[in-house]
């Protein structure tokens, strides 16, 4: 793996905050307006529903370089939909990530990618004359290792979703649950 900083790392700059809203339309909009209005860079951003139909988890990758995580934190909570947001730290939570990417694939080299990508525990999506789509869940750092390893074949495209995570069952977090105070 090269020596660039990789913004799906760990690098120590980068936070992880799983931020609860209340499922409404237009939240999303207001977070990522948030962010913008204060120049704070969002490396990863993913939100979907939770297993409550009333709420949805956002869970943001930030840059605490751009701004410090208390002052961050302190404006998320200004948003009315705010429930809940904690700071994950990737020893105390389970991240994953979904890797999609069309890599060069002659019919000579294709049987190297697709051991390459059951190696790695990935799926091969689609087969064409000269590509293959493969597809790949998993930490951040698998899915950089594998992207790493995919260059020297060429990849034409890839997309990333960014992280997902919660915290791990046997780990306390530390978690806000009222606007600006700890539990």
């Amino acid at each position: 793996m090269s020596n660039k900083v990789n913004p799906y790392g760990s690098a120590p700059t980068h936070h992880m905050l799983s931020v609860l809203v209340q499922n409404r339309p237009g939240v999303l909009a207001r977070v990522a307006s948030l962010f913008a209005r204060r120049g704070y860079n969002i490396f990863s951003l993913a939100v979907a529903p939770t297993e409550q139909d009333d709420f949805s988890r956002i869970t943001i990758v930030v840059d605490v370089e751009s701004a410090p995580l208390e002052q961050i934190v302190k404006q998320l909570f200004k948003l009315i939909e705010v429930v809940r947001i904690s700071e994950l730290s990737p020893s105390q939570a389970v991240e994953r990530e979904l890797m999609v990417a069309t890599v060069r694939a002659s019919a000579k080299e294709r049987g190297d990618v697709v051991e390459l990508t059951n190696v790695f525990e990935g799926k091969i999506l689609s087969v064409g004359a000269d590509a293959v789509i493969v597809s790949l869940d998993g930490s951040p750092e698998k899915l950089d290792d594998f992207a790493e390893l995919l260059r020297q074949y060429g990849i034409i495209e890839s997309q990333r979703t960014g992280r997902v995570a919660l915290p791990k069952l046997d780990r306390v977090v530390k978690t806000s649950t009222s606007k600006g105070k700890a539990s």
